[in-house]
């Protein structure tokens, strides 16, 4: 009788536990559609994802930066980061017109670079990348300087006549940028590949230009956002729609990514915040045209092993930052996650980002991502 009585609740605790697995089977399990479409893969995702958010978490790893003190940990304004094979952290520094380097466990090694139009000098700097030489690139507004990894001016490559936007470049040493076509009959954001020397290969995708007179002028007006995936592989989207397009390295469309969603009402705190510091002329406070809803995503960037992180204009309640819809490298919805700040870089399974504290002052923060699914 007593042998009986202890393995009730074994049983009972066995089938608790199979129900336990069996639900989360059910949960993870991908309900949209994937079909081929005129040679071009076409995946359907539905509003939920996979997976639940707990799937994925960060762990602080490192964090530089001082409000007070040493001047070599100090950032004014950070607009780029990049890190090399090492784990060496190259921050950008907008205001500051200068690169530091950081070796892996934060310490400072180098600054270089300083304002000015010459040879080695940084003029309205916004993106930094290793390349695949081991060099650094540093986009000015008018030119890419190259650098070696200890800050020595090597070259410069005008791209005046192109007046491109961030760029990046992919594993075979080619750029990619956005530009403006100031055609008469289809102005537009332009998605363009070159080579690197910049010389033009092909166009990827693009998105009309805003004309406020035409249309009024709409601060949330939908453009075209892009991002490498892959080392090779570009994946474009026109934030009218929630569809992301991807194309291979020869510039072809081999696939598209679409996912139902709710609509986030635009609100007059989005507004002001939006124009918060800015002074419109007369004429375009008398055209104002401001959406009712936002655009389904606002940003892309992409991971190591190829996942899509999107930028909803969902907000966190009751917590700093938005929601981040996440695809895997088929293109189905794995999971929602959420992020108080941007993520400059995804490298070796690390995200480095820049966080704030109070009173402004920044900090570069690397962390460890982790994944349980």
């Amino acid at each position: 009788m007593k042998n009986k009585i202890k393995v009730i609740p074994v049983v009972l605790f066995l089938s608790i536990l199979m129900m336990i697995v069996s639900c989360g089977k059910q949960k993870s399990e991908w309900e949209g559609t994937i079909e081929e479409e005129n040679g071009v893969t076409v995946v359907k995702n539905p509003k939920e994802p996979m997976y639940k958010e707990d799937v994925f978490s960060l762990e602080e790893e490192l964090s530089i930066g001082e409000a007070e003190g040493r001047e070599e940990y100090m950032f004014l304004e950070v607009q780029s980061i990049a890190a090399d094979d090492e784990e060496r952290i190259y921050v950008l520094d907008y205001k500051a017109n200068s690169v530091k380097i950081f070796g892996r466990n934060g310490d400072f090694i180098k600054k270089f670079g300083r304002e000015g139009r010459g040879p080695g000098e940084f003029f309205v700097p916004s993106t930094i990348i290793i390349t695949k030489e081991s060099e650094i690139m540093v986009q000015n507004i008018f030119n890419l300087s190259f650098f070696s990894l200890e800050g020595e001016f090597k070259e410069s490559i005008s791209s005046a006549k192109e007046s491109l936007g961030p760029i990046n470049i992919d594993s075979e040493g080619n750029i990619i940028g956005p530009t403006i076509v100031r055609d008469k009959e289809n102005p537009r954001y332009e998605l363009k590949k070159f080579g690197p020397k910049l010389n033009h290969l092909y166009s990827l995708d693009f998105s009309p230009l805003p004309d406020a007179i035409r249309d009024g002028f709409n601060p949330f007006f939908p453009g075209l956002r892009w991002c490498l995936i892959n080392g090779n592989q570009v994946v474009c989207g026109y934030m009218k729609e929630y569809e992301l397009r991807i194309f291979d390295a020869k510039g072809n469309l081999i696939r598209k990514i679409l996912k139902d969603y709710i609509p986030v009402k635009v609100t007059q705190e989005d507004v002001d915040k939006r124009l918060e510091g800015k002074e419109l002329p007369p004429q375009l406070k008398e055209r104002m045209a401001i959406p009712e809803y936002h655009c389904p995503f606002r940003w892309l960037i992409s991971d190591d092993e190829g996942r899509i992180f999107v930028l909803t204009y969902e907000r966190v309640s009751e917590k700093e930052g938005y929601y981040y819809d996440v695809f895997d490298a088929e293109g189905k919805y794995i999971v929602k996650v959420a992020l108080k700040t941007r993520p400059f870089l995804f490298k070796n399974n690390k995200l480095y980002t820049v966080e704030e504290d109070e009173e402004g002052y920044q900090y570069v923060k690397r962390y460890k991502v982790i994944w349980k699914y």
